[in-house]
């Protein structure tokens, strides 16, 4: 049987959001109930992340592409991350 294929989740965030929020508790149960590990970065903490995305906060990236942003569907990011 083969194994499910490995992705890697981020979140971009910046402080004082309340989407990131609303966006890290989902992608933090939805990453949890799939056993896939995920991480969080700050468009703050880098100049190009904040150039490229700081009027779509947050953002959830699965293998480098965007597949979400501003509200975070639980069943979308599901969908994406268990294929």
């Amino acid at each position: 049987m083969d194994q499910p294929r490995a992705h890697r989740v981020q979140l971009l965030s910046k402080p004082h959001c309340h989407l990131c929020d609303d966006a890290r508790a989902v992608v933090s149960a939805v990453c949890a109930e799939l056993d896939i590990p995920w991480s969080e970065l700050s468009i703050m903490d880098d100049p190009a992340l904040y150039d490229e995305y700081w009027e779509r906060i947050p953002v959830v990236l699965v293998d480098d592409r965007v597949v979400q942003f501003w509200r975070v569907n639980p069943e979308l990011l599901r969908g994406v991350i268990s294929v």
